[in-house]
């Protein structure tokens, strides 16, 4: 077996850790191991649970984020992909840029996972300086997994829920020309589906939908970007695994809503994982 073959694939996942809710690396950490790509963590705030319980605590952990990259340079560590995601203060896009000049080289995939809000408003914990310093992101992403609301405020277009997928192709490649990155706008609402729109610079647009199960589920937009940057890590086509990570999300809401389990819980992937093993 060839050098390569034995190594074992690494991606840096910058995002914030909810010790109860099922978001962010408390799923990127399980889904990237079942899909045989290391997770080094980097946590920018640590949340009891996520925002959208009526309420939590949380801890921003800015001040202590530079010392990963002085530490793993020491080590000597590279990684196949970089992804980032929920960002707890505006200095944090700073440290972003920095990771990724100090470990992007020849191959790696920056993976910007935009967790902003959703239904055309931001999260409670962000404001508006701090959304638009996520525009910079635009200049270095080789994946963009954003939903409508943040692929809308990323584009600076109004927000509304009834784009046509011609409108929806030039929103992508607004997001996509600065970079030449590919594109899903993920969870789309259309009747009783859910639409991810896919764009790929010099292949056009294809659409993957999955019939909307219950209602709204937190996390969900994590388990789908986890599988889509372990599969870029994989090297596994970009729009295969749009339909591989919409089906396995798809998969685990149908099993949390078997089991009982409250929406704000987030999705019982515990359950389902052994799929994304072979």
């Amino acid at each position: 077996m060839s050098e390569d073959h034995n190594r074992q694939r690494k991606a840096a996942v910058i995002n914030d850790f909810t010790s109860f809710g099922r978001c962010s690396l408390a799923v990127a950490i399980p889904i990237l191991s079942a899909m045989k790509v290391q997770c080094c963590p980097v946590p920018t705030a640590f949340f009891t649970n996520h925002t959208g319980f009526d309420s939590f605590a949380w801890t921003d952990n800015t001040p202590h984020l530079d010392a990963y990259i002085e530490e793993w340079k020491k080590l000597g560590l590279r990684f196949d992909a970089i992804q980032s995601g929920f960002l707890g203060s505006s200095e944090q896009a700073e440290f972003v840029r920095r990771f990724v000049a100090a470990f992007k080289a020849h191959g790696t995939i920056v993976c910007v996972d935009p967790v902003m809000g959703d239904y055309g408003k931001l999260y409670p914990t962000y404001d508006r300086r701090r959304a638009e310093s996520m525009r910079s992101f635009l200049d270095v992403a080789d994946i963009l997994t954003p939903n409508l609301t943040e692929a809308c405020f990323l584009a600076d277009e109004p927000y509304r829920t009834d784009f046509t997928d011609a409108e929806l192709e030039s929103l992508s490649r607004r997001l996509s020309e600065r970079n030449g990155c590919k594109v899903v706008i993920s969870g789309i609402a259309r009747g009783d589906a859910l639409v991810n729109f896919v764009y790929e610079p010099g292949r056009g647009s294809s659409i993957h939908a999955e019939t909307k199960i219950g209602g709204d589920r937190s996390g969900t937009g994590d388990v789908f970007a986890s599988v889509i940057l372990a599969d870029a890590v994989n090297g596994v086509d970009f729009a295969e695994s749009v339909r591989k990570a919409s089906s396995f999300t798809a998969n685990a809401v149908r099993r949390t809503v078997e089991m009982g389990l409250p929406p704000k819980d987030g999705l019982a992937i515990e359950e389902i994982l052994g799929e994304l093993a072979s």
